[in-house]
């Protein structure tokens, strides 16, 4: 854990703030007024950063033997429709209430000028978040299959919340979240690309042409995949959280099953930017058509559109992942020296998957 400042991702004082030309990212002395005034810790607070930092900023805070997490929004400006920390804390706030498991936020800073950004603070769980390494604890072929069936089983239990009644159907609408899908991220291709990748148009339009008919309205997560679950750190495999709320939506469900198997890694799945969970190529886990018939045992829903979603998946990460990769030949992301460049290939290799799942030939989308 820091306890000193990092050059300019984080500062002491908010004089030092003041000073730079770039934001920091985390002010102490802001940090620590706002942590007191909520009666959160006591004491100097030290501080390490979770993870890469791409999108959302995630922090370890620990102040006299308390230890907090603290989630914030990049550097603005950035459309706040895709950080909208505020948002993100209301939903977990939500559906803790309904039993499905997520930190317990305890405090959120809707005030820009304490950090420049929205952010808040939530309890610190100790668990195990696997991608590309098997943790001992869950490495028996028994403990694979069951952390297959709890990344399956927690899925459908979030899709069981009802959202008829109280304050999640006023979370977002239902009706038309498909369509509205389709629509929003086509017109996002030709400002957040420098080149012609004729498969985007061919495939918006297939999926505009196809639209199926959702069959219930529940909460998605909209990143719903294995890296973004906490696991607890001992066996049996069991999921404590789910994590990184920043795209849920109240919607399609089948949407959130359609991303998770259509990015999901097995032993015979082509290369992917999305293969964020490598592990479950190994022997043990599902397969992407076990992950599907464990979810189509728990439900009532067809799963016969489903390949309509898979494509959607892909067809929305290629155009995002686009975004990423203009701002990189941009210079706006100078430090993403390992993602960003993979996708001036990745980006096609999306495309050509969503075709597959599409029906679509190859040399019909050219």
């Amino acid at each position: 854990m820091h306890s000193v400042p990092d050059g300019s991702e984080v500062v002491a004082t908010s004089a030092e703030a003041a000073a730079l030309t770039s934001p920091p990212l985390l002010i102490l002395d802001a940090v620590t007024n706002f942590l007191d005034s909520h009666n959160l810790g006591s004491g100097p607070l030290s501080w390490a950063q979770i993870g890469d930092g791409q999108s959302n900023i995630t922090y370890r805070l620990e102040r006299g033997g308390d230890v907090f997490v603290l989630r914030r929004g990049p550097r603005p400006p950035l459309p706040r429709s895709t950080h909208d920390m505020v948002r993100e804390a209301r939903i977990q706030q939500l559906l803790r209430g309904r039993g499905i498991p997520v930190p317990a936020i305890l405090a959120v800073c809707e005030d820009e000028s304490v950090l420049g950004v929205p952010f808040y603070v939530m309890t610190f769980l100790e668990g195990l978040v696997i991608t590309n390494t098997i943790p001992p604890a869950l490495s028996s072929a028994e403990q694979r299959l069951a952390t297959s069936n709890a990344v399956v089983d927690t899925l459908v239990q979030l899709h069981a919340v009802d959202v008829a009644t109280g304050d999640l159907a006023s979370f977002g609408r239902a009706d038309g979240y498909l369509r509205r899908q389709v629509e929003r991220f086509s017109a996002l291709w030709d400002i957040n690309t420098t080149r012609s990748l004729p498969d985007v148009a061919l495939l918006g339009n297939w999926l505009a042409d196809n639209l199926p008919a959702s069959q219930q309205a529940s909460v998605l997560h909209g990143d719903y995949r294995p890296g973004n679950l906490m696991f607890h750190p001992s066996a049996p495999a069991r999921v404590t959280a789910v994590l990184d709320w920043e795209m849920a939506a109240v919607g399609d469900p089948l949407a959130d099953l359609g991303y998770l198997t259509a990015t999901y890694a097995q032993p015979d799945s082509p290369p992917s930017p999305l293969e964020l969970t490598a592990v479950t190529r190994n022997p043990g886990y599902l397969t992407r058509g076990q992950l599907i018939s464990r979810y189509q045992e728990q439900t009532s829903l067809s799963l016969d559109a489903l390949p309509w979603y898979q494509a959607l998946a892909l067809w929305k990460a290629s155009i995002f992942c686009e975004a990423i990769y203009t701002r990189w030949l941009k210079g706006e992301r100078p430090n993403d020296t390992l993602f960003a460049p993979t996708l001036e290939d990745g980006v096609p290799q999306l495309l050509a998957q969503a075709r597959v799942f599409a029906g679509l030939s190859p040399a019909a989308a050219r």
